[in-house]
């Protein structure tokens, strides 16, 4: 709840809407939601969660952020630049940590995403609803919902990209292990690009 916190805070002086959508978490952030323009509880997954958040918002853009995700001024002003016409996008990733190797980490993370136009939740997909209408809106699966949407959006136009960083935390990393963590991820992104159920990777990230 305090990353929430503080996310919500960086977005407070900016002329969003914010809405925020809690997956059964057990602290007070339900509480620190209520901060938000609108706060929902969805079970179900991150793509069901993003399908309800999208459909509670009011507005044409949509900017889909994970909750300890931080935002500076100079990043919405260059978001900002990127909305004059329909479209989609993300955002380069900065990891809040300060060992070397998570340097190496979001560069390659900004390399893989710029060369291949798929991006993950940790960098900012924002989208245009009509774009958002013209994929059945966010896949409704447990994972891997960011790599199918950007797969879809890909068919329809090239992704719009902010390269200002948008800083999201290296917690995973570092409780997980820098090395383990990569090749997870890895492996889970490999499993799905060869048919395999979103439902069952979800249950071995999550384990």
């Amino acid at each position: 709840s305090a990353s929430l916190a503080l996310l919500l805070a960086d977005l407070s002086h900016a002329d969003v809407e914010t809405v925020v959508v809690d997956g059964g978490s057990t602290d007070d952030s339900v509480a620190t939601a209520r901060r938000a323009s609108t706060a929902l509880r969805a079970d179900g997954g991150r793509g069901r969660q993003l399908r309800e958040g999208a459909a509670a918002s009011t507005r044409d853009w949509l900017w889909f952020l994970h909750a300890d995700s931080r935002v500076d001024e100079a990043l919405l002003a260059g978001l900002q630049l990127m909305l004059a016409t329909p479209g989609w996008g993300f955002c380069h990733v900065r990891l809040d940590g300060e060992e070397r190797p998570l340097r190496l980490i979001e560069s390659g993370i900004n390399w893989r995403s710029g060369l291949s136009g798929i991006a993950t939740g940790d960098q900012g997909l924002f989208v245009h609803r009509r774009f958002l209408d013209a994929i059945g809106g966010v896949p409704p699966l447990p994972l891997m919902e960011d790599v199918e949407a950007c797969r879809r959006l890909r068919d329809l136009a090239a992704p719009r990209l902010v390269q200002l960083p948008l800083v999201t935390s290296a917690r995973r990393w570092q409780q997980h292990g820098i090395v383990r963590t990569v090749l997870l991820m890895w492996w889970l992104r490999l499993r799905y690009w060869a048919g395999s159920d979103a439902h069952a990777l979800a249950r071995r990230y999550y384990s």
